[in-house]
């Protein structure tokens, strides 16, 4: 029962946030709240999907649950080390990108609504979506693993993976040739895998 109450809440959560990250739900809030609003846009996003999905956290520590392994020391240490260098690659994306856009602290102090840059250097040349490979090692490196922290991750893996296909299309509408000529070249998750 567990098990099946975390999948419901990540897919609860997943299909919400997915919406609220469409064109046709950020053009929606647009035609309703105006322009001045969208300024608002990506930092409410960005709280809400954190916040929303605390109670999913919750869940998985507070369920009923039975523990699969505890990996020894020294892979243990090495897997911590795993997930240190997974935390520092996700800053270093995000620093890699318009931070404070991505954030939605720079849309604040912006008269309009600027056009978003194609990041193509960095860990963005290894890779298309570094953010989304730092997550899931970080999940996947985890020493220690219950039932119900196995069921989060597979869950959050198969949320990431279908919405990186949704975000490739969306990627493809915003910058055309320049993203699909950048597809042919760069991996989507895995450096040096074509």
């Amino acid at each position: 029962m567990s098990i099946l109450k975390i999948i419901l809440a990540i897919a609860a959560w997943g299909i919400v946030h997915s919406i609220l990250a469409s064109h046709i739900a950020k053009d929606s809030f647009r035609a309703w709240l105006g322009n001045g609003f969208m300024r608002l846009y990506r930092l409410a996003y960005n709280v809400f999907s954190v916040l929303s999905f605390a109670p999913i956290l919750w869940l998985t520590w507070t369920l009923p649950n039975q523990p699969l392994y505890e990996v020894p020391a020294p892979w243990r240490y090495l897997m911590l080390a795993g997930q240190g260098a997974s935390a520092l690659m996700l800053l270093v994306g995000v620093l890699q990108t318009d931070t404070f856009n991505f954030i939605g602290l720079g849309q604040l102090f912006q008269e309009k609504e600027q056009p978003s840059k194609l990041v193509v250097g960095g860990l963005y040349r290894h890779m298309r979506h570094p953010l989304y490979t730092a997550g899931l090692l970080f999940l996947w490196l985890t020493p220690g693993m219950s039932l119900n922290s196995l069921t989060l991750y597979i869950a959050s893996t198969l949320y990431i993976l279908v919405g990186a296909y949704f975000e490739e299309r969306k990627l493809l509408r915003e910058f055309g040739p320049a993203y699909a000529e950048y597809q042919k070249k760069t991996p989507m998750l895995i450096p040096g895998l074509f």
